[in-house]
């Protein structure tokens, strides 16, 4: 949640000034650590006086700080979210965000970025809810173009998170289409190309979840509709991102820790989670030479639309109880990490299988 938080300092010496409270510091954007002395002498008007909390970074100086742009609401994290057991709840597939009780937090009141993606253009499929709404909201206030493609179905959810894009100051193109046919797919990317003038990011992040009580009610048709959105679907678009990405890119896969652990109730999702896994790892060391990374990431137990529509109630209830954390994660406690495998300070980072878990360790 935002925070800003404002007191009185006192010292021997000095005369009253103001704290403002500020994990990550707009100056320097250092996250922990003693404020470097770079920071301290910013400026003659900003250099009064700094102190360092050991939980976050305290930049105190006198009232002329409020009016520096340094002093600004930034990101805090929640520090109690929601955790189980929660309310019985069951919706079909593929779910909205706003019957979710409790709702998922999506960075709409806490994200605030730092210009890492600016002038970047990026398309997020599933962008409409859950993790791929937290990315959207997220490139969009680092600065970068956001397109978001979704189900038809779901346009009262694309249509808040293209709100939310836009009011960032960037494009945003809301595209409903079914990504696991092929001609809506290239219609996709070919919209993508003519409205934002070309693409530097691919998230692929929409996905297809069934839940079955037994091995035998798994049917072949589901099983290839799994593969067709979760793996075959995400193939083609990079295929045909691929030309667009002329300066380089990044392309990053959302898989899943199901991808190592699979659980048996939702076994064809999870086998898609493995391919994607390994599709990723592949795809890293073949376009290598056009300077465009390939990364994944690996979520744990995540509170999306996702879980009521994909599981049974009684997994619904205890979702995310046996983590570590106790708790599921919240879709914007992802977005940092899809941040950072786009921005151009990871040039190193590609075939990496990034897992974010609560703790919940995966071999």
């Amino acid at each position: 949640m935002t925070s800003w938080r404002c007191a009185q300092y006192r010292a021997s010496s000095a005369k009253p000034h103001e704290v403002c409270v500020q994990p990550r510091c707009s100056a320097c954007h250092r996250i922990a650590g003693v404020l470097p002395a770079a920071h301290r002498a910013r400026s003659a008007t900003h250099a009064m006086r700094t102190s360092f909390s050991p939980d976050i970074y305290v930049c105190v100086t006198t009232l002329a700080c409020n009016q520096q742009s340094h002093c600004q609401e930034t990101t805090m994290p929640v520090p109690n979210y929601p955790r189980p057991p929660f309310k019985p709840q069951k919706q079909s597939f593929p779910g909205r965000t706003e019957k979710m009780d409790p709702r998922p937090d999506h960075g709409e009141d806490s994200y605030v970025g730092h210009g890492q993606l600016k002038g970047k253009r990026a398309l997020i499929t599933g962008g409409d809810s859950g993790i791929g709404a937290a990315v959207a909201i997220a490139y969009a206030r680092e600065g970068a173009d956001v397109a978001i493609a979704f189900l038809p179905d779901e346009q009262e959810d694309a249509a808040r998170i293209g709100a939310l894009i836009e009011k960032a100051g960037v494009k945003a193109l809301l595209v409903g289409c079914d990504i696991s046919d092929p001609s809506q797919a290239a219609a996709l990317v070919d919209k993508v190309n003519s409205t934002l003038g070309g693409l530097d990011i691919l998230v692929n992040n929409a996905g297809y979840q069934k839940y079955f009580e037994t091995f035998e009610d798994i049917t072949l048709d589901e099983w290839r509709k799994t593969f067709d959105t979760n793996v075959h679907a995400a193939f083609n678009l990079v295929r045909l991102s691929v030309p667009l990405m002329t300066d380089g890119g990044s392309i990053i896969n959302t898989a899943s820790v199901q991808s190592k652990k699979p659980t048996p109730n939702i076994l064809p999702y999870a086998a898609t989670k493995g391919a994607l896994a390994n599709l990723t790892i592949g795809l890293a060391g073949v376009l290598a030479e056009k300077n465009i990374r390939v990364n994944a990431v690996l979520p744990g137990p995540i509170w999306t639309p996702f879980i009521p529509s994909g599981m049974d109630e009684e997994s619904v209830e205890n979702f995310g109880g046996q983590t570590p954390m106790g708790r599921p994660g919240q879709p914007v406690e992802l977005a940092s990490a899809y941040v950072m495998l786009a921005a151009d300070t990871a040039s190193y980072t590609s075939g990496t299988l990034l897992t974010i878990s609560g703790g919940a360790v995966t071999l």
